[in-house]
């Protein structure tokens, strides 16, 4: 599916957004303070719009995503960067060394995760002992007149907008649903302790539309037991 979206995959999520797609990426790269020379895992990074932000300062930054054509599109656009590397991936079983980041961070990708809980154990895997986890995602609204209202917009506008600037407006079919059927904060927080992630920690953004969850992978800590 991503496969089909990728041409316009950003400028159709800026519209849908309604601009504040830009907004969420600086939020979630300050959230991660990537620092020069550390080595940042972005999953589900898409065309490598965030991953580009993360290295900036010098960090190195591995963009790794599940589509081969997002991947495609990613080295077309940021092949020359010296400190984006593109790997195909899945978010479930990395192809990467235990504890081998010092930071892992998804934006808006592991609600698209078949075993999301599988990937939050892979993603505390391969953090490094005293690593940190950054995960942006849509979530829910926690004043009822902003929930009904921003439903809403998921079932009736969103689907004309992705008419008009999609490449593939069928494969945005299931996102309404997948957000609605997406586990609230406090869910997502205790997976993230289910994990293996201490200091677990989230803060709304547009008002709870989207939240910014964080964890920190307590150094010399053992591998969490299932």
């Amino acid at each position: 599916m991503f496969d089909l979206v990728s041409t316009h995959y950003d400028r159709t999520n800026a519209l849908l957004s309604v601009g504040n797609a830009s907004l969420w990426r600086v939020a979630t790269t300050k959230a991660v303070n990537p620092q020069p020379g550390e080595r940042i895992l972005d999953i589900a990074a898409g065309t490598g719009t965030s991953s580009v932000a993360l290295a900036h300062t010098g960090a190195h930054v591995v963009a790794a995503d599940f589509s081969e054509g997002m991947i495609k599109v990613g080295r077309e656009r940021h092949g020359d960067n010296p400190n984006v590397e593109f790997v195909q991936a899945d978010a479930t079983k990395l192809p990467f060394k235990d504890g081998e980041f010092d930071a892992v961070t998804i934006s808006f990708g592991l609600r698209n995760v078949v075993e999301p809980k599988n990937a939050l154990a892979e993603f505390y895997r391969v953090t490094k002992p005293g690593g940190r986890v950054v995960i942006c995602e849509f979530s829910t609204p926690p004043f009822t007149p902003i929930r009904v209202g921003y439903f809403a917009y998921l079932n009736h506008v969103m689907p004309r907008i992705v008419k008009l600037a999609s490449s593939n407006a069928e494969a945005y079919d299931y996102l309404g649903e997948s957000i609605a059927a997406w586990p609230n904060q406090p869910t997502l927080s205790a997976w993230l302790r289910d994990a293996g992630y201490d200091a677990v920690a989230y803060r709304n953004l547009t008002v709870g539309i989207v939240a910014l969850h964080r964890g920190i992978k307590t150094a010399n800590a053992p591998a969490p037991t299932s």
